[in-house]
């Protein structure tokens, strides 16, 4: 794969609501009754630790899934790995999925 000079950028730019999800659920929290209250307390937890992760992280993640949904082995065939992110994801360029299934290959789960 050929790339220009310029410096490499990530193809793609992780939006996350996970703070305002955050903010919500322990408003909800406050105000909980007690039958509601163990869910909540469960559901911050994993909302906390969801928003405290890189977004790298989280890219990561949103393309092993991807991978995995569609039967792709990025450890076995990072070609057709990398077709089923742009069949997924059509509006992906060759090079960005690229990038994101080799950063997936190179930072096993």
């Amino acid at each position: 794969m050929f790339f220009s000079g310029k410096a490499k950028q990530d193809p793609v730019v992780v939006v996350r609501d996970s703070r305002e999800v955050l903010a919500r659920l322990r408003r909800a929290l406050e105000s909980a009754d007690p039958a509601e209250r163990s869910g909540l307390e469960r559901a911050v937890d994993i909302a906390e630790e969801t928003a405290t992760q890189a977004d790298e992280l989280v890219r990561r993640a949103w393309v092993r899934d991807i991978l995995d949904v569609a039967g792709a082995d990025v450890e076995r065939d990072l070609e057709t790995a990398v077709k089923s992110l742009r069949k997924a994801v059509p509006s992906l360029s060759l090079t960005a999925a690229y990038q994101m299934v080799k950063d997936v290959a190179d930072h096993p789960a």
